[in-house]
């Protein structure tokens, strides 16, 4: 995909790590299948000089978000594991900025903007329009995107660079960001 990339865009790549790919803990079938598609958009991005955010889950071990703690979620991308690294054919660029979340004990933080400063750099390199990519699109893909909305950001979500985990809910997910304003390419 040919990306029209503007001077004042960012590229948001969230979450493409082990544990949400094939084999991981929390693995989405086809989770793996993004990488080429994210691979040529950072490269574009590299090219038009627009600068890279690669938001990683980082959790400490026993992380409030564990089904062992009562959470919602097997345990998954716990920091310093190999499904917390990034999938190993992902390009991520020496100047990337990257975004660590989820690494608190006492809450989990989906969005790529949520107690990140992650805003804070988008202003300071006068960012106006977001491109979003990553895993899963029901869960911090669609956090990082409607986070996006609500800072006022434009924000694009590029569908092929996307994977979800439950189809039904991923139809509710799009529909939602698109009532939200996400625009969809």
């Amino acid at each position: 995909m040919k990306v029209a990339f503007e001077q004042s865009d960012a590229l948001i790549i969230v979450d493409v790590q082990n544990d949400f790919c094939p084999g991981g803990k929390l693995a989405l079938d086809e989770g793996d299948e993004v990488v080429p598609i994210i691979n040529a958009m950072t490269a574009q991005a590299q090219e038009a000089g627009i600068p890279v955010f690669v938001s990683r889950d980082w959790h400490p071990r026993h992380h409030v978000s564990f089904d062992e703690r009562g959470g919602p979620w097997p345990e998954r991308c716990v920091q310093d594991t190999k499904g917390a690294e990034f999938h190993p054919d992902l390009s991520i660029p020496n100047d990337a900025r990257l975004i660590s979340k989820g690494a608190r004990f006492d809450i989990d933080q989906y969005s790529a903007f949520d107690k990140t400063g992650l805003v804070s750099e988008l202003v300071h390199l006068n960012v106006k329009r977001v491109w979003v990519v990553g895993l899963a699109l029901e869960v911090c893909v669609r956090a990082t995107a409607l986070d996006a909305i609500k800072n006022d950001y434009e924000t694009i979500l590029v569908e092929d660079g996307t994977r979800f985990i439950d189809r039904a809910d991923a139809d509710k997910t799009r529909q939602e960001l698109k009532e939200a304003g996400v625009i969809f390419k």
